[in-house]
């Protein structure tokens, strides 16, 4: 299973890509920071994070998409822009037809590290000891998608076989399931945007 984990932010947007199967150390296969300049206009941002997505989702060919869920903060002009982000992402992922499935912060820990309270320096050392780095990845935001991606995984393989199982079960073999909002919207539609090849991982997004 190949996943692009999205962690949202409107100035930086982590994305990173994995693949691996349930129980088994992932392989890395690349990952990004989006950026974009605050100065801009807020329309401006969201096409530049929408049109970079799209196109990574074109270029790496996931059969799934992970994005971090938006929780409350504080600061709400903060968690205002992730939660933008985050649409844009989800909207990347529906757009190519891919199943999008969202994690809380503490289901991402507790996959990855074992513990739902564990610290940013906790998640990026298992990132880099799980994935076989030779060094972490920087800055963090890639961290925390390589993480994402790493949790759907190993969690979202384990629902699917646990969804066609229960299918299975149903009176008439097979019926249908219930599935999310962004699961009914993505299926039926194709990808859109040509993707074009970029060199290994650890590469930067500029701003458009």
């Amino acid at each position: 299973m190949r996943v692009l984990g999205v962690d949202p932010g409107l100035t930086r947007c982590g994305v990173g890509v994995v693949e691996g199967v349930p129980g088994r150390p992932c392989t890395l296969v690349a990952y990004y920071v989006v950026y974009t300049d605050p100065e801009d206009e807020l329309p401006l941002r969201l096409l530049h994070l929408d049109t970079t997505l799209t196109r990574l989702v074109a270029e790496h060919q996931p059969e799934s998409v992970a994005v971090e869920r938006v929780f409350s903060q504080h600061n709400v002009r903060t968690v205002m822009g992730t939660a933008q982000a985050s649409a844009v992402a989800v909207l990347a992922g529906a757009r190519a037809g891919l199943p999008v499935q969202t994690y809380t912060p503490s289901e991402v820990k507790a996959a990855v590290t074992g513990s739902g309270q564990a610290d940013k320096a906790q998640m990026t050392a298992m990132v880099t000891r799980l994935l076989r780095l030779d060094a972490p990845p920087r800055p963090a935001d890639a961290a925390d998608a390589l993480a994402l991606a790493i949790c759907h995984v190993w969690r979202g393989g384990t629902r699917a076989k646990l969804s066609a199982a229960a299918d299975a079960a149903r009176p008439g073999g097979g019926g249908a399931r219930w599935v999310g909002p962004t699961e009914q919207n993505a299926r039926g539609r194709g990808a859109t945007g040509a993707g074009r090849r970029r060199p290994g991982p650890g590469r930067q997004e500029g701003a458009a």
